[in-house]
């Protein structure tokens, strides 16, 4: 097969009459694996950030050359499929409960983030991105089961899906763009809330009288306050019919 009919190949369901998983690697010839080619992009991904991670990259870091990535992987979209997919992969989904389906949908996106979080801008591979990875499925029927287990009505629950995974990828990668800036001296002064407070004080009050007045607001939050309010925001937002 080719590469493109090898992608389709792998979002077919498991067959249960196919051969074992484990036969099949035992008796695969070619020197790397999608699994291995998944962990190393994500190994560079965690110490080198998203940005760092090309074909030819890869390539380096698995001591092969592009040619063999092609063999398994049809291009960066791709690769990006099965990253997401990866990660979606160790998600656990809980049985939808009409009683509790807010906290339910706060709990899923929350643990979305944390995973996110572990590899620094790896979000932007889900922005733009038609999923077809079966385990990133998983995880959109999760949440689509759980809105529609509440009572929203399903047009609202199919954007409401979409608002939340983009929200929650937006949100990381934002974070990840923090970070790194916050690791070089020359850009540092930008994440200090004492100086943007400074900045805020000095502006002329009579043209900017709310910002002046409300600086401690506008500045506030530690950790992912910011976050658990946008979300409860939006989830408060979702009338159940």
């Amino acid at each position: 097969m080719n590469p493109r009919e090898r992608r389709a190949a792998r979002q077919q369901p498991p067959n249960p009459e196919a051969e074992p998983a484990d036969t099949r690697r035992r008796r695969r010839t070619a020197p790397i694996t999608v699994e291995q080619v998944i962990d190393t992009a994500l190994g560079v991904i965690a110490t080198e950030g998203y940005e760092a991670l090309t074909m030819r990259r890869l390539a380096g870091a698995l001591d092969t050359g592009p040619a063999s990535l092609y063999a398994h992987v049809v291009n960066k979209a791709d690769l990006d499929d099965l990253l997401i997919g990866r990660l979606c992969a160790e998600l656990d989904l809980p049985r939808p409960d009409p009683a509790a389906w807010q906290e339910q949908i706060r709990d899923v996106c929350t643990r979305i983030r944390d995973q996110y979080l572990k590899y620094p801008g790896i979000s932007r591979a889900a922005l733009a991105m038609a999923p077809t990875d079966l385990e990133t499925i998983r995880v959109n029927e999760g949440l689509l089961g759980i809105l529609l287990a509440g009572g929203i009505a399903p047009q609202a629950a199919a954007w409401a899906v979409d608002a939340l995974l983009l929200y929650v990828a937006a949100y990381c990668l934002e974070l990840s763009i923090v970070r790194q800036r916050a690791a070089h001296e020359d850009d540092a002064w930008v994440l200090d809330r004492d100086e943007l407070l400074r900045r805020f004080a000095a502006l002329p009050a009579a043209t900017f009288p709310h910002t002046t007045r409300h600086a401690a607001e506008l500045t506030a939050g530690e950790g992912h306050d910011r976050f658990d309010f946008t979300l409860t925001l939006m989830i408060n937002g979702l009338a159940p019919r």
